[in-house]
């Protein structure tokens, strides 16, 4: 499945949704079934800067895709990056520093997070992207 493929499944299923309560139930179930991070992975040097919240991300290249695992202590932005992961997990690092995230704007989601969760959305991005990058130069 493409990332564009990833981005639009996300549309439809939040299309389903009319109240941004129920979206924000959503984005809760998805942050409960988070794959946890390892323990030995929520460390300082993982902890994405930025954010309200602690937000842990964990990145690694395999087969040249890359995969990434993260927990936070905040039930909506754990649900925040289970999005975020579900768009970038086994995707090549290229297409993951030109992903524009369009599925954010479609579904309303930034406009509809308090200014700092907000920041803390395009912290994660950020960081993702970052990772990506690092990775990318790497074989």
């Amino acid at each position: 499945m493409s990332l564009e493929d990833k981005e639009n499944e996300i549309i439809e299923e939040f299309a389903i949704y009319d109240d941004w309560m129920d979206k924000y139930e959503y984005i809760i179930e998805l942050g409960k079934d988070l794959p946890l991070i390892p323990s030995n992975y929520k460390t300082e040097d993982r902890k994405i800067k930025g954010c309200q919240s602690q937000v842990w991300l964990h990145a690694e290249k395999e087969n040249d895709v890359m995969k990434f695992s993260a927990d936070s202590d905040a039930i909506i932005t754990k649900g925040i990056i289970a999005l975020l992961i579900r768009v970038l997990n086994n995707e090549k690092p290229e297409a993951i520093a030109k992903a524009n995230f369009r599925f954010i704007k479609e579904i309303g989601l930034q406009e509809h997070l308090s200014p700092t969760r907000s920041n803390g959305l395009l912290s994660m991005i950020q960081q993702m992207k970052l990772e990506a990058l690092k990775h990318a130069t790497k074989s």
